[in-house]
């Protein structure tokens, strides 16, 4: 279950200066220290956790500093280059070694420049290398079903969070490039809440009997939604969800599935497509509570709640650009 859901004003001056010189640095950080993250103490964690403290991991910038906790070489990318994580082509260690980073914003910078500060800063250190390019891969694509949409408009767009504002018992603040989001995770280290600000929240809760998950979300866009999709379906080798439905709308969503379910579902969405047979019934695995059919959100698999929403999956081919890296070094150099 874990690895299915684990799976962020100066251009005017640049311009200027851009002509007064034949060369300009990129902005970097003034001072920065990269280092192999130490394991993480599961048992220690999960009695923070039931205390109310929230993990101090992921990305952080604030004030004049920034840090990156405990986060992988491809999650630094992802901030870096302001990608999505199936966009990334690399070695597979660059998702499993984790590195800590603390560091010095330059006088006059914000956090805005943070993101190409970190792209210098993992080209000096882990003489990181890459190139984009767009080619055509197989995938899904998200579009709306025969009977048009059965989703609820957001009615309106919550206020931002304040930066500033304390942390409630349990929660925890990252940074992210559509601003700061605010987090609370359960005890069993995967459900919790998402507070996005005017990009509405996220709720996840698991069932670890039945191997289930309901997600309620509010201010969901149709992008948002792809994206989820996509995390799900490539933590089970399956293929990028890419939005196709033309919506542009903000949705109040919620549904379930069990984890057995989705894995059988984005098979079974390109077995047929191809004229593969599917795995037999019982192959797919636990199924949902007997009440969740009386729930509009709920569904014995991701396909059938996909499809409750008004929406489904097709295999098609799309033009997907991607971030080839060329060379990347395992051991950053010297702080």
């Amino acid at each position: 279950m874990r690895k299915a859901l684990r799976r962020f004003t100066i251009a005017s001056f640049l311009a200027v200066t851009a002509m007064l010189a034949p060369a300009q640095t990129a902005p970097a950080f003034e001072v920065a220290s990269v280092k192999p993250s130490a394991p993480l103490d599961m048992l220690k964690l999960a009695m923070d956790i039931r205390a109310g403290q929230g993990p101090k991991l992921g990305p952080r910038v604030d004030g004049a500093r920034a840090e990156y906790t405990y986060m992988s070489l491809k999650d630094l990318i992802v901030l870096a280059y302001k990608v999505k994580p199936y966009q990334i082509t690399g070695p597979d260690w660059i998702a499993n070694q984790r590195f800590d980073i603390f560091a010095k914003l330059p006088d006059g910078a914000s956090k805005d420049d943070a993101p190409r500060m970190l792209q210098a800063l993992l080209e000096d250190r882990f003489k990181l290398a890459l190139h984009r390019e767009s080619k055509e891969h197989p995938v899904l694509a998200l579009v709306v079903g025969e009977g048009g949409p059965k989703m609820k408009e957001s009615p309106e767009t919550p206020p931002a969070i304040d930066p500033a504002a304390p942390l409630k018992p349990g929660e925890k603040q990252i940074d992210s490039p559509d601003g700061p989001i605010r987090m609370t995770t359960g005890k069993d280290l995967v459900s919790g809440t998402i507070n996005m600000g005017s990009k509405g929240s996220q709720s996840i809760s698991t069932d670890a009997a039945k191997q289930s998950i309901r997600i309620e979300t509010s201010r969901l866009t149709m992008e948002d939604l792809a994206n989820m999709l996509t995390s799900l379906s490539q933590a089970n080798g399956g293929q990028e969800v890419k939005d196709m439905t033309g919506l542009k709308g903000n949705y109040q969503v919620a549904f379930s599935f069990s984890l057995a379910d989705m894995r059988s579902d984005m098979r079974s969405v390109v077995q047929e497509k191809m004229g593969v047979p599917s795995p037999p019934a019982e192959a797919a695995g636990a199924a949902m509570p007997a009440d969740a059919a009386s729930d509009p959100g709920g569904s014995s698999s991701l396909s059938k709640s996909i499809e409750s929403l008004g929406l489904k999956l097709e295999s098609r081919k799309a033009m997907v650009e991607q971030l080839v890296i060329d060379h990347v070094e395992k051991t950053p150099t010297e702080n």
